[in-house]
């Protein structure tokens, strides 16, 4: 597996991209010389439940991420990752009302 991909997702199925996950799970547990069954108690999980994340069929997602984590995988949730923008017109009003100087909030007053 690369980290390029160069696969079209929206021409795909649902069923095609379960399986997709399948093999990569598949891929990094047998690159780390681990069982179904090593995998699956030290995730939590059943044998079968494994089996069937690894042939593309429904599982939770809360089994997938125990998968991922056991796997020292969970680096690729890092694409779900979320990156606030601020428009240029809200930047630009930001700016506009951006303090300039300093003053102090207590003015003594000379008696």
């Amino acid at each position: 597996m690369t980290s390029i991909s160069y696969i079209n997702w929206y021409s795909m199925n649902d069923r095609a991209i379960a399986q997709h996950i399948g093999k990569f799970i598949k891929h990094h547990r047998m690159e780390q010389n681990k069982t179904q069954e090593k995998l699956a108690s030290a995730a939590g999980i059943s044998r079968s439940t494994l089996s069937l994340l690894e042939r593309g069929e429904t599982v939770t997602l809360a089994t997938l991420i125990q998968v991922l984590r056991v796997l020292d995988q969970l680096h690729t949730m890092d694409v779900f990752t979320v990156h606030q923008t601020i428009s240029p017109l809200l930047l630009a009003e930001a700016e506009k009302h951006k303090r300039t100087r300093a003053r102090s909030k207590n003015k003594i007053k000379p008696y």
